[in-house]
């Protein structure tokens, strides 16, 4: 997803241990074909896959960032976990790195992947 995409980037430009808790490398399952292959693994036939997007627009940096401090998530927790200096270089790194649009709100995408198929 994009706005996590970011906020991980932002992390581990600036902490390399933040790649441990990264959904993306975690979850390889998270990539295009990954799930395409368990499913094809599990034996279904007929089967076809779709990305989902789903525009995920933020008002300003404090819409982006507020939900960041209340600790629910990997990213979320990673960022509370962080001691106040490196948690305001991270506000920073973002604040710098994230698309605005001419309103200054943040226009991201976030999606998903979406695999359907039967066992016949």
């Amino acid at each position: 997803m994009g706005f996590l995409r970011y906020r991980w980037d932002a992390a581990v430009s600036l902490d390399a241990e933040a790649r441990a808790p990264d959904e993306g490398v975690r979850f390889p399952l998270c990539a295009s074909g990954e799930l395409e292959q368990l499913f094809r693994d599990a034996g279904p036939t007929g089967f076809r896959s779709t990305t989902l997007e789903i525009p995920t627009r933020f008002a300003g940096f404090d819409d982006y960032w507020r939900p960041l401090l209340g600790g629910t998530g990997p990213a979320a927790a990673y960022v509370t976990s962080r001691p106040v200096q490196g948690r305001a270089a991270l506000a920073e790194r973002l604040r710098a790195s994230l698309p605005r649009d001419a309103t200054e709100a943040i226009p991201l995408m976030a999606g998903a992947w979406a695999v359907g198929g039967s066992s016949d």
